[in-house]
């Protein structure tokens, strides 16, 4: 008789659904704070928001070890950042590192999808979203997660980002005051939780603008 073996893998989806929007002067940061494993809740109380410097955050969905692993690495790696040049990075090197230590990995990739959002040198809200393995882009909204095939296209119809393809060139921001950005991140995820098992309980959001970081929470479907 041949010896079975356990179909074991290193990898596993711990859900979530992360979101954010750049404004002018803005930028929102939102992921839902459940942690599941196939049909069973871990935790209800699980941030996916991690501030990587005073004006980057990263929002990750996905194998949460990974994302744990890897936040580790950004760390140690913007702290020698900080050593060396008396000075935090900006976002959009913060976006060029992650990207770098994401495709450096591909052969045995970080499961983690992220969205990285803040303000750039400028005090312009600027969201970049990922794949596994490093591609990236700069956007004016993006949806990562179990629930983004749910609300890439709600973003899509109230946002209507301009082609990247266009020129001249448009920025990459959307038209929405601070406040109707937070409204329409609630309501993304108020509809993606009524749909998506791995989405649900509360939403953190963070809101990034020149006078700082501003936190709120918003109770979730619990079922």
């Amino acid at each position: 008789m041949p010896k079975e073996h356990a179909n074991w893998s290193p990898y596993d989806n711990n859900g979530g659904t992360c979101v954010a929007i750049a404004g002018s002067d803005y930028c929102v940061i939102a992921a839902d704070t459940r942690m599941s494993t196939g049909y069973s809740i871990l935790t209800r109380e699980y941030s996916k928001i991690c501030k990587l410097a005073d004006k980057s955050f990263m929002a990750s969905s996905g194998f949460q070890a990974d994302v744990k692993a890897l936040q580790k690495v950004l760390s140690s790696r913007h702290l020698i950042y900080q050593h060396q040049h008396n000075k935090q990075m900006s976002c959009p090197a913060m976006a060029q590192l992650l990207s770098n230590t994401l495709y450096y990995k591909r052969f045995f990739p970080y499961y983690a999808f992220n969205v990285l959002g803040g303000l750039d040198s400028e005090g312009k809200g600027c969201v970049f979203t990922y794949d596994a393995v490093g591609s990236y882009e700069r956007v004016g909204y993006s949806a990562q997660g179990s629930g983004a095939t749910l609300i890439t296209p709600f973003l899509d119809n109230q946002l209507k980002s301009p082609s990247p393809l266009l020129l001249p060139a448009k920025d990459a921001v959307t038209p929405l005051s601070e406040t109707e950005a937070v409204d329409l991140v609630k309501t993304c995820f108020a509809s993606a939780t009524e749909r998506d098992i791995y989405t649900g309980d509360s939403v953190e959001i963070i809101i990034l603008n020149a006078n700082g970081v501003r936190r709120e929470t918003e109770q979730l479907r619990r079922d």
